[in-house]
């Protein structure tokens, strides 16, 4: 045992097993087709922030391969030690000096927001599949681009040697009526766009998400339960 290494029924508490996320991926599947979605034509990203590595292993070991992070260094210490079949996807903003190392891990990256993020990750990784974060709150504070900047965005972005495929966004919290409304909106906007994918909706929201024709969901709580404390996952 490791100096320093915290043990014991907290550990325990915290372990996230193949068997326990494949029942509650059934049960995520069951909501879905209860949302009006086809669960074989949604993809489902296992977000494991927060959670160990256990997580990744658990995730591919339940027959999920597309993994999710939101933070460059979280990634890759984790695709370091991941089992064969993970699908690696950056949910969150990055800085271009971190586009790099990412690029040679990364199948899909979520938060593009500005043209020269674009542009560094389309020189980093040709043909790499990209989607554009709209801001559906408004909020100064939240990433990705205003709902008027999307246009404009996407545009910037075809040029460039990237397979963009669509828009994602995160709903507002706390605010059922102002989510439902927002993923509607980015709908709309995606089929103007002519995108084919709809990264949106997370384990509070999915349900609205895909009543509203989400492609991708993004999962963490939902399947692997509560977050541990960061003392415990950082150990």
């Amino acid at each position: 045992m490791s100096p320093g290494r915290r043990t014991g029924p907290v550990e325990a508490a915290l372990a996230v097993t193949a068997v326990t996320v494949r029942e509650r991926l059934e049960d995520v599947r069951r909501r879905i087709v209860s949302s009006g979605g086809d669960p074989g034509r949604v993809r489902i990203v296992a977000v494991t922030k927060g959670f160990g590595p256990d997580a990744v292993e658990a995730a591919v070991g339940a027959g999920l391969g597309d993994v999710g992070e939101n933070y460059a260094q979280e990634l890759l210490s984790k695709a370091e030690l991941s089992p064969r079949g993970a699908r690696w996807h950056f949910l969150g903003p990055v800085q271009r000096n971190k586009v790099a190392p990412l690029a040679e891990v990364v199948r899909t990256w979520h938060g593009i927001d500005r043209e020269a993020e674009a542009q560094a990750i389309a020189s980093a990784a040709p043909g790499v599949e990209a989607m554009v974060q709209v801001n559906v709150t408004g909020a100064p504070t939240r990433p990705g681009c205003m709902p008027s900047e999307v246009d404009d965005l996407v545009t910037r972005c075809r040029r460039l040697t990237l397979d963009l495929s669509g828009l994602m966004a995160v709903g507002p919290q706390g605010d059922p009526d102002g989510t439902r409304s927002s993923f509607h909106w980015l709908a709309r906007k995606a089929r103007q766009l002519g995108l084919r994918e709809l990264s949106m909706g997370m384990s509070d929201d999915f349900e609205m998400a895909i009543e509203a024709g989400a492609t991708t969901l993004r999962l963490g709580r939902t399947l692997f339960g509560p977050r541990p404390s960061p003392a415990v996952v950082r150990r």
